[in-house]
């Protein structure tokens, strides 16, 4: 693996020639302002540099990309992952292409689904995250919204017109009265069709097992076309699995480069175990074509996590968050979530930069061939607001995100952070014509949680089934 390091790039804009040392330094200087990248070093000193270098970038070729390495080939497991399963033959329809002609093709009618989903091997997250750094707004919906990534384990998530939620009846003590009460409330609402995830309060083997055995029984016993998930460690997830565990979804924290995922404790080898163990299982259903679910990870993502673990390589954020998605890539997920505005102000400031980085993210993934759901949500100290998250939320469905988080009231007590709310799941779904995955969609209506139909509407009064669960929790 041969690879560049010390190329140099310049645009000229009147007098001033701005020069650019490295492909590095140049993806670092073309990024829209965010925060994480002023804390870094690696951002654009003023508007005009920021402009130069977003020139400079749309005439670079994307072959460039294959020949000189952001993170070093030879010290980082990704960086070699991204290389040597990338896809010649797939890069092949896009090769001749500058990154501002790729921006252009991507725009054009050509680059229908079909012709997306075929170029999704061919291209590297140094690619994606280059386009999109010259992308508008509009544009990251448009191109998004063209591409289909759908994933099944006992439900089909990604689907043309439908929108997934993961129902997440998070508890700050991991009461089970607390977090029935919320999964209720979420099912009646119509929300888990993506995954029901608990982050645990106690973090330890036996409390996973213990949440895992709940979650396991509300599905089994209402027979809920869904997925669980226990947001643990996943050697804690390897170690309830060993032990008989009913683990359906095995989650973990990614980044984008091989120094963070050791700030996780984790490296590529112990996915891959943790992947064939679950598959072992065999829990996914069986599908009328006659294939089971086969696709069991879950991972989360969110700018800033490389910075923070100090394994940035001196790369902007956005681009090594899209090297986290060739990373989830690998290892075909059912779902891939980026927290987009959970790290803090200290990476992405406000309500402007938390909006921008979450199409940005959602674009990348889609791209790449990512089932990408996104964590609309901010922290109570960033300069954001409820405003700002349905404006994100609102895109985000119009880009045809596959998922969304539901959390009672959009406020999460254990988590202490704002997201997305039952009632947001069923406004988006109203508002823009979408639907849930359609066997949860016909749960729904056989519960009578929904109306029969398209509509996505609430039925009267409160299903039989669910009567007797709700005057348990009201004496409890």
């Amino acid at each position: 693996m041969a690879c560049n390091y010390g190329m140099h790039y310049s645009h000229t804009i009147g007098p001033h020639r701005y020069q650019f040392a490295d492909l590095r330094t140049l993806m670092g200087r073309a990024s829209p302002l965010r925060s994480g990248d002023v804390l870094s070093g690696v951002a654009a000193s003023t508007m005009q540099e920021r402009m130069a270098a977003q020139m400079a970038l749309a005439d670079l070729p994307l072959r460039t990309f294959l020949n000189e390495a952001l993170v070093p080939y030879e010290t980082d497991e990704v960086t070699r992952l991204i290389i040597d399963t990338h896809d010649a033959q797939a890069f092949a329809p896009v090769a001749h292409l500058t990154v501002g002609d790729f921006r252009n093709w991507l725009l054009g009618d050509r680059a229908d689904t079909a012709a997306l989903t075929a170029l999704a091997p061919g291209l590297t997250p140094e690619m994606v995250a280059a386009v999109s750094k010259i992308c508008r707004l509009q544009d990251l919906v448009l191109i998004a919204r063209k591409c289909s990534v759908v994933t099944r384990f006992r439900g089909t998530i990604g689907l043309p017109q439908r929108l997934a939620t993961r129902l997440q009846p998070n508890h700050p003590t991991d009461d089970a009265a607390g977090i029935a009460a919320s999964l209720l409330d979420g099912l009646l609402h119509g929300c888990g069709d993506a995954v029901i995830g608990i982050n645990p309060a106690t973090d330890n083997v036996a409390q996973v097992m213990r949440l895992l055995h709940m979650l396991d029984e509300v599905i089994a016993g209402y027979a809920i076309p869904t997925q669980s998930c226990i947001l643990t460690h996943v050697t804690n997830t390897l170690q309830a699995m060993a032990r008989g565990a009913p683990v359906d979804l095995v989650f973990q924290s990614i980044g984008g480069t091989e120094g963070t995922n050791r700030s996780f404790g984790i490296d590529l080898a112990v996915l891959s175990e943790a992947r064939q163990a679950a598959l072992a299982l065999q829990r996914g259903a069986l599908f009328d074509d006659g294939a089971r679910g086969q696709h069991v990870m879950y991972f989360e993502t969110g700018q800033g996590s490389a910075l923070s673990a100090n394994a940035h390589h001196g790369c902007d954020q956005q681009t090594i968050e899209a090297r986290a998605y060739a990373v989830a890539r690998a290892y075909q997920p059912l779902l891939v979530n980026t927290v987009v505005g959970f790290i803090g102000p200290e990476y992405l400031y406000n309500g402007k930069q938390i909006i921008r980085a979450g199409l940005e993210d959602h674009f990348c993934g889609k791209l790449l061939g990512v089932p990408m759901g996104c964590d609309v949500c901010y922290t109570n100290h960033a300069e954001a607001d409820s405003d700002d998250m349905d404006a994100l939320l609102t895109l985000l469905c119009a880009a045809g995100c596959n998922f969304i988080m539901g959390i009672p009231g959009a406020d999460d007590i254990m988590l202490n952070y704002q997201s997305t709310s039952f009632h947001d799941a069923l406004v988006m779904r109203q508002t823009l014509g979408l639907r849930p995955g359609p066997e949860f969609e016909a749960w729904l209506q056989h519960m009578q949680v929904f109306e029969p139909g398209s509509q996505s509407r609430l039925a009267q009064p409160l299903p039989a089934a669910f009567a007797k669960t709700l005057q348990r929790l009201e004496s409890a």
